[in-house]
């Protein structure tokens, strides 16, 4: 009876985890300094047993300079049938690192601080790659977080989008999230989504600039036995003060 009780406990104070991609983006390595941004993301799994579960994340985010952007974000996440909670609150910060001439590649460093309400909170590092040429702009973020508390080892995932400008202010492309394992196992056998993007921006809306992200992500790897996919919408304003 008492392993049975220190079971349903931890289950209780373990947050939910919420499916590579879903509330999340693929960060670009370069930062504008004078711009805000406010950010609504939102990813909802659609098919098999996990039907209904979504992420939503509400950020603030502000360039203090070229050489820094912070942000202060919200994750929220609702269970298939359950109702939307506030999981945790956290602050990141984006450093460019520079330019890689030679391949044209920009890097920039990503940390993240996350209260989590009901559990460990976790910090987050994120390498950032970034090749734009022309039209096309090609984004890696390499990912390791750690819980604060519990002993759990590192866990390991990726983002990772490309795009290409159609026409006008329409971009078609693709992207990628998923899990590499963790410290004490590294593999590709987990979780995962690919699918198409569509980018657009919408000039002069109000005093800024709208920009729209949109697609569907199929599940792959141990994803397929949960969930046939994810929807995923990203609004993005930006402007000065």
């Amino acid at each position: 009876m008492g392993a049975a009780a220190a079971l349903v406990a931890l289950a209780i104070t373990q947050p939910a985890v919420a499916a590579p991609g879903a509330g999340s983006k693929v960060y670009g390595a370069t930062v504008e300094g004078g711009v805000s941004e406010v950010e609504l993301r939102y990813g909802r799994l659609t098919g098999g047993e996990e039907s209904g579960e979504d992420a939503l994340v509400l950020e603030l985010a502000h360039g203090f300079s070229d050489h820094f952007y912070g942000a202060i974000l919200a994750e929220f996440e609702r269970e298939p049938h359950g109702s939307r909670e506030l999981e945790a609150l956290a602050l990141e910060g984006i450093v460019p690192l520079g330019r890689i001439k030679p391949i044209e590649l920009d890097v920039g460093i990503y940390g993240e601080y996350e209260a989590v309400r009901h559990g460990s909170d976790v910090v987050e590092t994120k390498l950032l790659l970034q090749h734009r040429k022309g039209p096309f702009d090609g984004r890696l973020n390499l990912i390791a977080g750690k819980a604060l508390h519990g002993g759990e080892p590192i866990e390991f995932g990726y983002a990772a989008s490309v795009d290409w400008k159609a026409f006008g202010e329409i971009r078609l492309g693709a992207a990628a999230f998923g899990d590499l394992g963790t410290g004490e196992k590294l593999t590709t056998h987990g979780e995962h989504f690919a699918g198409p993007i569509l980018k657009a921006e919408i000039e002069h809306f109000g005093p800024g600039e709208l920009e729209i992200e949109t697609g569907y992500l199929f599940a792959l790897g141990e994803a397929r036995h949960e969930t046939d996919g994810q929807l995923r919408l990203n609004l993005e304003y930006e402007f000065r003060f």
